[in-house]
């Protein structure tokens, strides 16, 4: 029957769902005090103290002795398997699984709940469901006293905890109303508890109650002036000003109020501003230009510029931004269209801009000039003392607006743009893009009304389709409302098929395929088939060169109008020099590329050649030893410069997905040939990613049709990699077949370069099955044969290999004296990778033999080596790897440093299997440090992580280490439960050397389960 012992209400011994007898109150005080450090010692003074506090009477320790004998009873009356309380010199040992402890239970799913957020918010929000399960009401009810009192000061800490813990997890997922009931009842019991009330007031705030969220943080900060005597509350403050600025939720940045003016009597005040609409979204955006327009003031106001591509929603932005503001503007707003792409061509003319500001401004009994000078002239003398905002919608070009500014004024200006607007003076830009899913959805949303024909997953598929643009978004909603009988289905159904999308997007009065026209045809021809031929990339992003090489313009030529295009907005650059274009002006400029098929075939073909012929010349930088098949030369393509190997990683990082699209058009449209080449290229980029092993079909069609051709070189080569990637399989047999056979061909090819790396490429499936001796005799006999030639990559690639097999089979001089010619040949030719993995291996051979200070400096040069490369993961991974070193050698805080930094990192970029690795450091840190309780939930969390990843060594890692940690905080019986599992996994993957780690924690947990039980 399950067994637990209660803190929380009355002290319990429980069985069954059923308390047992107990005894008096000082008996459940000895009880409480022995099983808060559930299977620790706990000396005979602590216990006295906790039981009697300062005060305790003469007989003590023979009174202590008494209720610690009516605990054994009421444990051995309850249950006779109960755990067992026994006596050491001076102290007592309550040997009881600390998750049957309530309380204990508690705080650490609290703290296992606190290490998997933003890692697996889901499983932390269980975590603290289970931990809710262990409270049964005040802890330590009915006894009195300052360890009592501490116990239950401690658990209310962790309770606060728990709820801003499950608040913080529930708004990151945007649930702010879920958020509110958490954290409300907690207010009143700590009413100076800032960084408590600043997030229950974002919780308000996001649940659409922001009038509560502003009482609640003006009246603590009141609060907190008054208690704490200080000005305190900023932090309040800052929130306060962003709710009342429309900042969203969870995004909050204050702003100081500035003083309004107040309107001049007697002076008319124009307003021609379009109606605002219902806001949604745009909260930061908003919050920007805002606050730019407050930077203005004095005797100049403000210049603003507001630029994206059409139907973005810059128009509607600045009339908001208007209408929010306006009571800063107490001389009048003014809305002017300057035309910039009306098919009105006269509507962007300065003197109709002029006249219609002035038309708005109504000089009284005054005839307007018709000279453009003195019409500028006269707005300037209008506009000198006046404070207010004008938008200038639509602008052509910055000398369009250079007319228009008021001059020394205090006058705003809000100018938008599909075009970028330089060589304004002092003017800010704040640049659109399209929404966020959530904000589109709303927009549709809001649009549509509640007519009840839509669903939620219908409608995000829409906004989808529409490209997350404002005025896409809005004309498909406006299509809905107009089809009565139409369901959101219907129109995404409309949407989707056939030609869809563009052709779609129209409602009777607009369609967007006229805005993105009106762009198109204010470029010249050349910019014209640019934007034409970057409809047929099918990547994310691209460079220059690959433009150049789908239009066959020179590259100089090319880059003037990618220039143009991002002038125009119709294109992004997310990066420098690296280009994407939006999914909806994609679909439109390929409609502009229909009638060219022949055209699109062959930009296509010189698109594949290029990358083709980029990716060979940095990946013979990044792996210098691997054997080459021959490109086709193409003197018609123009390649990037790539003359180093950190410019070369940093190429094929950078254009990976590009050049795995590049693997799949060959694979579709290119012969044979080219597939064969193509893939034998990739190879190595496939091998840094991890993605060689799902390539294996195209590795074996690379093999046939080398073979079909009898070319026996490039046959051994795609071998080769079709070796690499089996072995990546755990086939090792076949890895290994394939490898020989590669080897027969090159040796009746005569290609002695090529059988070396046969030979290289068996060693690595015969090391991974264990075949040491064998694995160290093709070594030697490779070496054997080097020895005649002057190929020092090579040699120091043998002699590393012969090291690893030497370090496996416990030759350790040996192992130390290869790895030492390995580092010295790499060394002298500056092979940065071959040093790095050299330095690997000699701090694992470091650690093999106990010294981990030699681990440490073989790390730290090897991080020396890495801050001068570009892959910041390879950075942050020798770093973790450093800090397991430093855990050896007492260095925990150093440790703890360096693997958080690891951490936040690989959360960032996504990194599971290294975030896993991260958090078991960390747990290995803190149980360094003598933190067990710490150490247990970063290591659940590694375990959680690793095991929905199915991270096997990581796995057997972090279960591990989790039985460590349970051993020492006195849980036997969880630990047996991961030793086993690390144990089991071990062998299942042939871990031997883990296997045995295993094996031994095993033995000592079962003596040490035999000791408490006797």
């Amino acid at each position: 029957m399950e067994f637990e012992i209660r803190l929380s209400g009355s002290v319990e011994i429980r069985v069954g769902g059923r308390a047992g007898p107990l005894g008096p109150t000082k008996s459940r005080a000895a009880l409480a005090a022995l099983a808060w450090d559930a299977g620790r010692s706990v000396s005979v003074d602590s216990l006295v103290h906790r039981i009697w506090d300062d005060h305790p009477p003469a007989t003590a320790r023979e009174t202590l002795h008494t209720h610690i004998s009516r605990v054994r009873r009421a444990l051995r009356t309850a249950d006779p398997d109960a755990p067992t309380i026994t006596s050491r010199t001076n102290s007592y040992v309550l040997h009881v699984d600390p998750d049957r402890v309530d309380l204990r239970a508690y705080t650490s799913c609290v703290e296992q709940a606190r290490a998997l957020k933003g890692s697996d918010d889901d499983a932390a929000l269980q975590l603290l469901e289970r931990a809710d399960a262990h409270r049964y009401g005040e802890p330590l009810a009915g006894i009195s006293g300052s360890w009592p009192d501490h116990l239950r000061a401690t658990v209310g800490e962790t309770a606060l905890i728990a709820a801003m813990t499950r608040a913080e997890l529930l708004m990151n997922a945007g649930r702010f109303t879920e958020a509110v009931p958490v954290l409300a009842p907690l207010a009143p019991e700590h009413p100076v508890d800032e960084a408590l009330v600043g997030l229950l007031a974002v919780a308000l705030h996001g649940g659409g109650r922001t009038a509560e969220a502003t009482k609640l943080l003006q009246r603590t900060r009141q609060r907190v002036i008054r208690d704490i005597g200080l000005d305190g509350g900023r932090r309040l403050h800052r929130i306060q000003e962003g709710i009342l600025a429309g900042t969203p939720a969870g995004a909050l940045y204050g702003q100081d109020p500035r003083r309004r003016p107040t309107a001049r009597p007697g002076r008319p005040v124009p307003d021609n501003l379009p109606r605002d609409v219902p806001w949604i979204g745009r909260r930061e955006e908003l919050r920007r230009l805002t606050s730019a327009l407050s930077e203005g003031g004095g005797e100049s106001g403000a210049v603003v510029t507001v630029e994206g591509m059409g139907g973005v929603g810059k128009s509607a932005l600045a009339v908001h931004c208007g209408h929010e503001v306006a009571d800063r503007y107490p001389d009048g707003r003014c809305f002017v269209r300057l035309g910039g792409h009306s098919a009105d061509r006269t509507a962007g003319a300065p003197d109709r801009a002029l006249t219609t500001l002035l038309r708005v401004l109504g000089p009284e009994g005054k005839e307007l000039p018709q000279d453009t000078e003195e019409l500028t002239a006269m707005w300037r003398s209008l506009a000198r003392d006046r404070r207010m905002l004008v938008i200038l919608d639509d602008a052509v070009c910055s000398e369009q607006v250079r007319q228009l500014l008021p001059g020394t004024s205090p006058t705003a200006v809000v100018v938008t743009s599909r075009r970028r607007l330089t060589g304004l003076p002092g003017a800010r830009s704040i640049s659109l893009d399209v929404l966020p899913s959530d904000d589109a959805i709303a927009l549709f949303e809001r649009r549509l009304g509640t007519g009840g024909r839509s669903r939620a997953a219908e409608i995000a598929d829409i906004v989808r389709v529409c490209g997350h643009l404002p005025l896409a978004v809005e004309i498909a909603a406006s299509r809905l409302l107009a089809r009565s009988s139409w369901t959101a289905a219907d129109l995404l159904r409309q949407l989707t098929a056939g030609a869809g999308g563009l052709d779609e997007l129209r409602d009777g009065e607009r369609t967007l395929e006229h805005v993105f026209a009106l762009s198109y045809r204010a470029l010249n021809a050349e910019q014209q088939l640019v934007f034409r031929r970057i409809s047929l990339h099918t990547g994310m992003e691209f460079g220059p060169h690959a433009v150049a090489a789908l239009t066959g313009l020179p590259l100089a030529a090319t880059e003037r109008a990618l220039e143009q295009l991002l002038t125009q907005h119709l294109l992004s650059e997310p990066a420098p020099h690296r280009f994407t274009l939006h999914d909806l002006l994609r679909t439109y400029a390929r409609s502009l590329s229909a009638p060219e098929e022949t055209e699109s075939r062959a930009a296509m073909a010189r698109l594949a050649t290029f990358y083709m012929g980029a990716a060979d010349r940095a990946d013979r930088l990044v792996h210098p030893y691997r054997s080459r098949t021959s490109l086709d030369a193409d003197d018609f393509i123009t390649l990037p410069e790539i003359n180093d190997v950190h410019a070369a990683e940093q190429w094929l990082l950078t254009e990976s997905g590009n050049l795995s699209d590049t693997l799949g058009w060959i694979s579709e449209h290119g012969s044979e040939h080219q597939l064969a080449l193509c893939i034998h290229v990739l190879t190595g980029l496939l091998d840094m990613r991890g993605y060689l092993a799902i390539t294996e079909p195209l590795l074996r069609r690379a093999v046939d049709h080398w073979a079909a051709v009898q070319d026996g070189g490039a046959c051994a080569r795609a071998l080769l990699d079709l070796s690499l990637a089996r072995s990546h399989r755990s086939r090792y047999e076949e890895a290994i077949s394939a490898a020989r056979e590669a080897r027969r061909l090159a040796r009746a090819s005569g290609d002695s370069e090529l059988e070396f790396e046969c030979v290289n490429q068996m060693f690595i499936p015969l090391w991974q099955t264990g075949q040491y001796e064998s694995a160290k005799s093709l070594q030697e006999q490779l070496l054997s044969s080097l020895s005649q030639t002057e190929n020092i990559l090579q040699i120091a690639r043998s002699y590393n290999m012969l090291g690893v097999t030497h370090l496996h089979l416990s030759d350790i001089p040996s192992a130390r004296n290869c790895f030492n010619s390995a580092l010295t040949r790499f060394t002298q030719i500056d092979h940065e990778r071959g040093i790095f993995s050299t330095l690997n291996n000699m701090a694992e051979l470091a650690t093999r033999t106990g010294d981990p200070k030699a681990a440490e400096q073989a790390y730290r040069k090897a991080i020396y080596l890495a801050l001068r490369r570009s892959d910041r993961r390879e950075l942050e991974t020798l770093q973790m790897n450093l800090a397991n070193a430093l855990i050896d050698l007492g260095k925990t805080d150093e440790a703890l440093t360096l693997s958080r930094h690891s951490l936040e990192f690989f959360r960032t970029v996504g990194d599971r299997r290294r975030e896993a690795i991260a958090l078991n450091r960390i747990g290995r840190a803190h149980r360094a440090a003598g933190r067990g309780e710490q150490a247990i939930p970063m290591h659940i969390a590694a375990l959680a992580l690793a095991r929905r990843i199915n991270a096997a060594g990581e796995v057997v890692d972090a279960a591990h280490d989790a039985a460590l940690a349970h051993l020492d905080t006195g849980r036997t019986t969880q630990a047996l439960a991961y030793a086993k599992e690390s144990f089991q996994l071990s062998m299942r993957i042939g871990a031997h050397a883990e296997a045995a780690r295993a094996s031994r924690t095993l033995a000592t947990l079962r003596t040490t389960t035999r000791v408490t039980a006797d």
